[in-house]
C-alpha cells in the first residue's frame, strides 16, 4: 500500500476545518499536527479572513526596504547611461559620485541598468581545450622534479611592476633561483633556465601551471615554445590542473613565505617587533 501524498496546503485546510468545529480541542489539534498554538491561530485567522483557498505560504519579502534606491537616483543613473551608452556600471557609479551623495553600491547600479535593458551581456569565448600533460611525478632525489612559477606581482618604489620568476627543487626544497625579469616572455625565461641548467644540470621533470610562457591554449597539449624546448632537452612536463594551485602547493607556500618576508622588510623600523 503506497504512502498517501499530502501537500502543506491540504494539511492546513484540514487543520482549520477541524479547528472551526464547535467543541474542538485547539491545543490537541496543534499537537497532532506538530505546530505551535501561535501558528495554529495564524492559520485560523487567515482562513476566517481570506478563506480556505488563501492558506498558501505568503511571500517573506519585505514590503519596503530602507536601502532601496529612490526614484531620483534611478532616473539619474539611467540618464547617465543614456548619455554614455558604452560605459559600464562602474564608470556610471563614478560619474554619479562626482555630483551626488550618498553613492549607491556597484551591485545596485548593475541591477538598475540591467533591469532597464541597458547592459549588453556578451558571451564569453571558450578556448578549445587542447589537452594537458601530467605525469604525476614524485621527487625521490635532487633534480628529479623542479617546480617553477611566477609570484604574484607588487609595485616597487619606482612604481614599476615586479613579478619574479621562482624555480625550486622539489626534493631538497632548495630555491634554485629568484629572478626579476624585465619581461615575462619566452626569450627572457629561456635565458635564465639555460643558466640554471649549466649550473645544476637538467632535471627529469619540470612542474608548472598552465599559464604563459609555460603553456598555451592555442597549441595541442598546451605546448608553448618554452615547454617544447624542455621536451627537446629530454625533460618531462607535469602540469597542475587548471584553477587548482594546491597541485603545486609547496611552491605556493614558498611564495607566501616570500610575501611575508617582503612585508617585514617594508615595515618601518620604529614599529618592528622582535
Amino acid at each position: 500500500m503506497p504512502w498517501p501524498n499530502y501537500d502543506v496546503n491540504t494539511i492546513r485546510r484540514e487543520f482549520v476545518t477541524q479547528a472551526l468545529l464547535h467543541g474542538s480541542n485547539f491545543a490537541a489539534l496543534c499537537r497532532e499536527h506538530g505546530i505551535s498554538r501561535k501558528t495554529g491561530y495564524k492559520w485560523k485567522q487567515r482562513a476566517m479572513a481570506d478563506g480556505l483557498s488563501r492558506l498558501a505560504e505568503h511571500s517573506r519579502r519585505p514590503k519596503c526596504s530602507p536601502r532601496q534606491l529612490d526614484e531620483a537616483t534611478i532616473c539619474t543613473l539611467l540618464r547617465f547611461k543614456l548619455r554614455h551608452p558604452t560605459w559600464g556600471p562602474k564608470k556610471i557609479r563614478a560619474l554619479y559620485a562626482r555630483q551626488f551623495s550618498p553613492v549607491p553600491s556597484l551591485s545596485s547600479c548593475q541591477r538598475v541598468l540591467t533591469r532597464a535593458g541597458l547592459v549588453l551581456t556578451r558571451p564569453r569565448r571558450r578556448h578549445r581545450d587542447g589537452g594537458r600533460i601530467s605525469v604525476g611525478a614524485v621527487a625521490r632525489a635532487p633534480n628529479d622534479v623542479w617546480t617553477v612559477d611566477f609570484k604574484g606581482w607588487w609595485l616597487l618604489a619606482n612604481a614599476q611592476r615586479c613579478e619574479p620568476l621562482t624555480v625550486r627543487d622539489a626534493y631538497s626544497r632548495f630555491l634554485l633561483g629568484v629572478y626579476v625579469l624585465p619581461r615575462a616572455d619566452t626569450t627572457q625565461v629561456r635565458a635564465y633556465f639555460e643558466a640554471l641548467f649549466t649550473r645544476y644540470g637538467l632535471p627529469k621533470v619540470i612542474k608548472s601551471d598552465n599559464g604563459a610562457p609555460f603553456a598555451t591554449s592555442q597549441a595541442p597539449w598546451g605546448l608553448s615554445r618554452l615547454s617544447a624546448w624542455w621536451l627537446a632537452l629530454g625533460i618531462e612536463l607535469d602540469r597542475s590542473r587548471p584553477a587548482h594551485p594546491q597541485d603545486n602547493g609547496a611552491h605556493e607556500r614558498l611564495h607566501r613565505d616570500i610575501a611575508v618576508e617582503l612585508s617585514r622588510q617594508r615595515q618601518p623600523a620604529a614599529v618592528r617587533t622582535a
